[in-house]
C-alpha cells in the first residue's frame, strides 16, 4: 500500500523537476552569459565585417566575375590575391583558401572557408578526433585540425616568410568560418611557436579572427592565447557551445533538436568545477566578441551590442534552445550583423564627438585594458586550479614586459601566483 502511494509521488516529483529544468532552459538566452562582459569599442570590432567578407570570397571561383558578392562588392582588389586553392589543390587536407595581400589597410591575411556539406573530406577533417586526443604547448587540441593548420603553414611558411620580410609594418592575420575558424585557431598557434619560420615576425603582429569556431582548444590554452586568438559568435549560434565530440554532432545530423536537448540536459547536470577541472575538455579560442541582436520576448531585433571579454568560466557553457540556433552560424547573417553592429558603434562614436586625438589616446589605452584583462583571466584560471594553467616553460610576465617586445603579445605563465599560493 505504501509503495504504491509513493510511485505516484516520485513520479510528480520527476514530472516537476523536468518541468523546471524545460522552463529554465526555455528562459536562458544567450545575452545572459555575456551580460557582465564590457561592450567592444569601434576600432577593435573594424576588422570583423571586412574579414568575413575576405571569407565569403573564397566561395567564388573567379573573384573578378564573382556569384556570391554582397551588396557593396567584397571590397577587394582581385590583383592582390597572390594564391587560391580549391579542394584539388589541397588534396582535402584542408578546406579553400586564400593568401589576400591587403595594402589598404597593411595586412597578410589567410583566409579559409568554412564547412562544405558536400564534400567527404571535410567531414572526415571534422571527425578526425575524440575529446582531448591530441597534446599540444601544455594543453590539447583537435586532432583533425591540428593536422590541417600543419598542412597550410608547411604549404605556404615560404611565402609568408617572404611578405613577413616585405612588409615589416603589416600585421600577419589569420581569419576562417566554421571549420576554417578552427584550423586558423592551430594554424596562429603553430605560427606564434615558429616565429622564426616566419622571419621572425614578432608576437604582437600576428592575430587571428575566428568566426563562429568550433570547440578547438583546452581552456588553458584558449586563455594563454587571448592576446592575438579572438573569436565572433553571433548570439545563439551553437557550433562554439557545442561540447561533445563533432562525430556525435554529424551522427545526429537529422535529428539535431533531439541532440541539443541531450546536450542541454547533460550540461544542466555537469558541475562547473568538474567542468573545469577537465584538462580535455575543448573551448572556443581566445578573446571573445558576442554579437547581441535580440531580447528575450521581443519580435523585432535590437540595435547589436558588441560584448567582449576574456571569460575563463563562463566560456559559452550552455547551449541555447532557440530557433536561431543554426541561422546564427550562417557567414552571411554574421556578415550582416557585424556590419550593423559596426555601423552603430561608429554612430555612438560620431554622436560624442571625439576628437581624432582623444581617439589615438584611446586606441593606445584599449591595448592596455586589454592586457591587464588577459591577466587577470590567466590570474583567475590558476585561483581556479584550471589543469596546466601554470607551467615553466610559459614564461613569466616580467619576460613578457621586458623581453617579447610587445604591447599584448607574450608567452603567459603565473610564476608570480604561484608564488603567492606557495
Amino acid at each position: 500500500m505504501s509503495v504504491a502511494c509513493c510511485l505516484p509521488l516520485v513520479e510528480c516529483v520527476s514530472c516537476l523537476a523536468c518541468i523546471r529544468w524545460v522552463w529554465k532552459k526555455f528562459l536562458y538566452t544567450a545575452g545572459r552569459e555575456s551580460e557582465n562582459w564590457g561592450l567592444a569599442t569601434a576600432t577593435e570590432f573594424e576588422p570583423v565585417p571586412r574579414l568575413c567578407r575576405y571569407i565569403l570570397s573564397v566561395y567564388e571561383d573567379d573573384l573578378r566575375n564573382p556569384i556570391w558578392a554582397p551588396p557593396g562588392g567584397y571590397g577587394m582588389n582581385p590583383q592582390w590575391v597572390l594564391l587560391k586553392k580549391d579542394y584539388v589543390d589541397t588534396q582535402g587536407k584542408v578546406s579553400p583558401y586564400m593568401i589576400y595581400l591587403d595594402h589598404d589597410n597593411a595586412d597578410i591575411v589567410v583566409a579559409i572557408r568554412g564547412l562544405n556539406l558536400g564534400k567527404e573530406s571535410d567531414f572526415l577533417l571534422l571527425l578526425d578526433n575524440k575529446l582531448g586526443q591530441t597534446s599540444y604547448d601544455g594543453g590539447y587540441v583537435h586532432n583533425g585540425l591540428l593536422k590541417a593548420a600543419q598542412y597550410v603553414l608547411q604549404e605556404e611558411c615560404e611565402i609568408l616568410r617572404e611578405l613577413v620580410e616585405k612588409n615589416p609594418n603589416y600585421t600577419l592575420t589569420f581569419v576562417g568560418h566554421s571549420l576554417g575558424a578552427g584550423v586558423v585557431t592551430l594554424l596562429t598557434m603553430l605560427a606564434v611557436k615558429n616565429r622564426e619560420k616566419l622571419g621572425h615576425i614578432e608576437r604582437k603582429r600576428i592575430r587571428c579572427f575566428a568566426i563562429a569556431p568550433a570547440r578547438c582548444i583546452s581552456l588553458n590554452l584558449a586563455v594563454r592565447y587571448a592576446d592575438v586568438i579572438n573569436s565572433v559568435v553571433l548570439q545563439d549560434d551553437f557550433l562554439p557551445r557545442t561540447t561533445v565530440a563533432l562525430e556525435d554532432v554529424f551522427k545526429s545530423l537529422f535529428c539535431f533538436p533531439c541532440l541539443l536537448c541531450i546536450m542541454c540536459l547533460k550540461d544542466t547536470c555537469t558541475l562547473e568545477e568538474k567542468m573545469l577541472q577537465d584538462p580535455r575538455r575543448l573551448y572556443a579560442p581566445g578573446r571573445l566578441y558576442h554579437i547581441i541582436v535580440r531580447k528575450p520576448f521581443r519580435c523585432k531585433r535590437i540595435s547589436p551590442l558588441v560584448k567582449t571579454a576574456v571569460p575563463v568560466d563562463g566560456r559559452f557553457e550552455h547551449i541555447v534552445l532557440s530557433c536561431n540556433a543554426t541561422s546564427d552560424h550562417a557567414i552571411i547573417w554574421i556578415l550582416k550583423e557585424s556590419e550593423r553592429a559596426l555601423d552603430s558603434l561608429l554612430e555612438k562614436e560620431r554622436i560624442m564627438g571625439i576628437p581624432p586625438a582623444q581617439r589615438m589616446e584611446r586606441q593606445a589605452s584599449l591595448v592596455k585594458e586589454h592586457m591587464e584583462e588577459h591577466r587577470a583571466a590567466i590570474e583567475r584560471a590558476v585561483a581556479l586550479d584550471v589543469p596546466h594553467a601554470y607551467s615553466p616553460s610559459y614564461g613569466t610576465f616580467q619576460e613578457m614586459e621586458k623581453g617579447e617586445n610587445s604591447s599584448v603579445g607574450h608567452d603567459n605563465s603565473i610564476e608570480i601566483i604561484q608564488e603567492g599560493k606557495g
